[in-house]
């Protein structure tokens, strides 16, 4: 055994280990907040009764939810969801137990709820410090997994130069194989292509790889499940790489179906758990934010109705969630005028159309208060793709292939896209396609601390008042 497998030779006892390690954090978190609270380490009995069912609750629950498989090359992001989620079965069967024995009243509830918070945070600190080990010993050549690529085409190439850009996934590809006799001997991101797909199973043993990815066309699927049943001798790990990348993809992922396993390729990230997150997040934001601005949107109705004759508010119906149609309202801040229904323009910078104190609306983007209603009712985000014109939808859907993906989660009143400065006039295609490429890069990184972060850039942006007109 040499140092470099290590730690792949004892990957058992290191899984076994963090079996036991986990339920040790959440315990030492919960007797820290017992001391700090009470100023005592005499413990009741009720308290460590609690604390010895929740270290084997914890034992018992964390492995049906998978998260002890391997993570290697999963996101963060990815395993503190479903550690979110074990956690919280926990937490729930702690306070179903409590209440089924009637032994709530024998324990402080602010200690039960900081417990719950801080056992949480204990955990994904733990995943963060444990990550930021095996990168250190990863990026050094230890505990690696060797991997051979089959098919050196064009995917296998996107392949290995992906994992060599991310050497903490521990992941080390040491050849291809491929058939094109074109491609034989020839060398990608600085791996050979060892020989033909017929000579990787005899040679894979030889090599001590642990893994085979397959990066072949769709087309050679006769090849792959030949591959496929071949490789099913050895002891080694198939992963199957699907040529998907050269359409527009959307949140996509795997699952099963009646038993059939499916790759989603445009699905919303703003579903389940997530989609809840999402909704509560918006509705308790617009009503804080109405609350404090309600003195301010009062100036702001007596400002416009002196500015120039005509209504207070300016709605215009707009592509909603799915494509669609909802009122969306704004203060006025053009002179009062009726558009053509099959053409709405843009406003430009100097337009004659907006008024002195609706081109400073426009600046501070204070015309658009009036959507936190929009929100509150259910047909906006706060945060989200920006909902265009009908007529405009109708134009773009026809200049930008991946225009309408934008229509999986609902309009914002702001979004990525604004805060990168892509807000505004949009009259070229160019434009539009920068657009569209920051709301889908926004679609498939949803998180609620991105939401808050482009918030913050919002308020920004207006105090300084960049690209509004």
């Amino acid at each position: 055994m040499t140092s470099r497998s290590l730690l792949k030779e004892n990957a058992g006892i290191l899984e076994l280990i963090q079996r036991f390690l986990d339920p040790f954090v959440v315990v030492a978190t919960g007797i820290m907040l017992y001391a700090i609270r009470f100023r005592s380490w005499d413990f009741s009995e009720n308290y460590v009764f609690a604390l010895i069912g929740v270290f084997l609750f914890c034992l018992a629950v964390f492995p049906f939810f998978d998260i002890y498989r391997p993570h290697r090359g999963a996101s963060l992001w990815a395993e503190i969801q479903i550690l979110a989620t074990a956690w919280t079965v926990v937490c729930a069967g702690l306070i179903i137990v409590l209440f089924a024995t009637k032994s709530s009243t024998y324990f402080s509830r602010i200690w039960i709820g900081q417990w719950a918070i801080a056992g949480f945070v204990s955990l994904v600190a733990f995943r963060v410090v444990l990550r930021i080990g095996l990168r250190f010993f990863r990026r050094r050549g230890f505990n690696l997994r060797f991997i051979v690529i089959a098919g050196a085409g064009k995917l296998g190439q996107d392949v290995a130069h992906r994992l060599a850009a991310s050497p903490w996934t521990g992941l080390k590809v040491v050849s291809f194989y491929d058939d094109d006799p074109q491609m034989q001997k020839q060398v990608f991101e600085g791996i050979p292509v060892l020989g033909s797909l017929h000579r990787l199973p005899q040679e894979v043993a030889e090599l001590g790889i642990d893994q085979v990815w397959i990066a072949l066309p769709l087309q050679h699927d006769k090849q792959v499940k030949s591959l496929v049943a071949q490789l099913s001798h050895l002891p080694v790990q198939v992963t199957f790489v699907p040529d998907i990348y050269g359409v527009h993809l959307l949140n996509h992922s795997i699952g099963e179906v009646a038993g059939f396993p499916v790759i989603h390729l445009m699905e919303s990230p703003l579903s389940g758990i997530q989609g809840i997150v999402k909704a509560v997040e918006d509705k308790i934001l617009a009503v804080l934010i109405l609350l404090v601005a309600s003195p301010l949107m009062l100036l702001i109705i007596i400002g416009v109705k002196l500015s120039s004759p005509g209504p207070i508010f300016f709605r215009q119906l707009r592509g909603g969630l799915h494509g669609e149609r909802i009122w969306v309202w704004k203060f006025r801040t053009m002179k009062h005028h009726v558009e053509p229904a099959e053409k709405v323009p843009q406003a430009i910078p100097g337009d004659h159309r907006i008024t002195t104190f609706g081109a400073f609306l426009r600046r501070s983007s204070l015309d658009e208060l009036p959507q936190f209603f929009n929100v509150l009712k259910g047909d906006m985000s706060i945060v989200g793709p920006r909902p265009h014109a009908v007529a405009h939808d109708k134009f773009y859907q026809q200049q930008i292939d991946a225009y309408m993906l934008r229509h999986h989660v609902k309009p914002g009143i702001t979004g990525w896209a604004q805060v990168n400065g892509w807000r505004g006039e949009t009259g070229e295609i160019e434009k539009m396609e920068m657009r569209v490429k920051y709301d889908l890069y926004y679609i498939n990184n949803w998180s609620l601390w991105f939401d808050l972060r482009i918030i913050f850039m919002t308020v920004f942006m207006m105090i300084t008042g960049r690209n509004a007109h």
